[in-house]
């Protein structure tokens, strides 16, 4: 052991630094072996950290907690067939339609950038877009088979999702149920101070960032749906509805706008161009005048690691990790910032001590 201490620094971070990333590997196979059940776990735990808003709202005018969790889930899985039944065949057909119609979009986009080409060469302006259109066809034709192939696996798996869906209601009933005495069990595994103060740290990210990304998808899913059909875009609903499920995700409503704005301009340019600069309008609206009301600063993290957050998330456990990456990732910082400042004013109540008997 005293051979060991005496090492130099270096030599020591070399021997512990394989160890962290073998451990690292190692949690990386596990999570991919567990990934079903990791998700359906995670969407369960959501679930009923959501629904437990409205569940001790009944509960708080005298409902009996068990029935108050039995009405929300009741209700919960009532609007999921309305929507299911109403909304879902929509939404099925203008799937379908897109397909159909995006290799015509495609070769109307082609054709869009050879007119520019033409048009630049009357006018003696050097601008080589032959290989572009080429790029453009190819990539968007090999985008289409993915996705006609991700449809496919989504038909062949529905059995499977079908499964996970009634597994994750059942979890999540549970939860509403017991949640309270599962947390406890997990936290009591730390100091009772530390405990208290983790649980109330992992409350309240989770609270602001979902309760908040949910208003701000709704907002944006609304007024950008609104915005698509008053201005006529072929599949507006599913366009608009595809921009807010996106807000969901940090950076989501930019991407999925840049998207959407692309492929309606390979149909027709300048109701794309119209469609991205009223959809960047709407969406500079919301997130300047509504987000930091709702969001504020509870994050607390850089941009920068909100996307290594993302990354690591979608890595580990999927589109689950997507969701609670950034929430976990402000809890631990806001933990270990906690945490720091404890640590300092202990050292400073600790130098004040030793410095009075000095004086004295």
């Amino acid at each position: 052991m005293r051979r060991f201490t005496q090492l130099p620094q270096w030599w020591t971070y070399g021997l512990v630094f394989p160890l962290a990333v073998l451990n690292c590997w190692l949690a990386l196979l596990v999570f991919e072996y567990f990934r079903a059940l990791i998700t359906v776990l995670v969407v369960a735990t959501v679930l009923s950290f959501l629904l437990d808003y409205p569940v001790r709202f009944l509960h708080r005018y005298g409902l009996k907690r068990d029935r108050a969790i039995l009405s929300v889930l009741f209700l919960t899985l009532l609007v999921l067939v309305v929507l299911g039944l109403t909304l879902a065949p929509i939404l099925l057909n203008q799937i379908t339609e897109l397909a159909t119609r995006l290799p015509t979009w495609i070769v109307s986009g082609t054709e869009q950038i050879e007119a520019f080409h033409n048009w630049a060469e009357n006018r003696n302006l050097r601008i080589d877009v032959s290989g572009l259109t080429t790029q453009l066809s190819d990539r968007l034709s090999s985008q289409l088979q993915s996705l006609t192939g991700e449809i496919l696996k989504f038909g062949l798996g529905a059995a499977d999702g079908l499964l996970n869906f009634l597994l994750t209601i059942v979890v999540t009933f549970y939860l509403l149920l017991h949640g309270d005495r599962v947390w406890e069990g997990l936290f009591k595994w730390f100091p009772s101070k530390l405990s208290i103060l983790l649980r109330e740290l992992l409350a309240r990210s989770f609270h602001n960032y979902f309760v908040g990304q949910a208003t701000l998808a709704g907002l944006m899913g609304l007024s950008i749906t609104v915005a698509f059909l008053i201005l006529r875009v072929p599949f507006g609903l599913l366009f608009g509805l595809g921009v807010g499920v996106m807000t969901m995700i940090p950076f989501g409503a930019p991407f999925s706008i840049c998207i959407v704005s692309l492929l309606i301009a390979l149909n027709n340019f300048w109701l794309g161009v119209t469609v991205l600069a009223v959809a960047t309008v709407i969406e500079q609206i919301i997130e300047s005048g509504v987000a930091p009301r709702l969001l504020g600063g509870f994050i607390g993290l850089n941009p920068v690691w909100i996307l290594v957050a993302l990354l690591v998330g979608v890595k580990v456990a999927g589109v689950a990790g997507l969701l609670v990456a950034v929430p976990m990732a402000g809890f631990i910082k806001n933990t270990v910032d906690i945490l720091e400042s404890s640590r300092n004013k202990s050292r400073e109540i600790d130098s004040v001590s030793s410095i009075e008997p000095m004086e004295q």
